[in-house]
């Protein structure tokens, strides 16, 4: 059985891989997820807290 796993994506990535890695974990489109990003950090909240957090957090393969 094949196992997803949470990683930062090698191929699709903008900045560090991680709305791309989420993305392809969660069967969605990475547009969708790097949106979600910047409207998170636009209102106010922890976009880029959260971002950066899991930068460091999540392994690149």
């Amino acid at each position: 059985m094949n196992e997803k796993r949470l990683v930062r994506s090698t191929t699709d990535r903008m900045v560090a891989g991680v709305a791309a890695g989420l993305a392809d974990y969660m069967n969605l489109d990475p547009t969708i997820v790097r949106l979600l990003f910047v409207l998170l950090a636009l209102a106010g909240g922890p976009g880029i807290l959260i971002y950066i957090i899991m930068w460091i957090v999540m392994p690149e393969v």
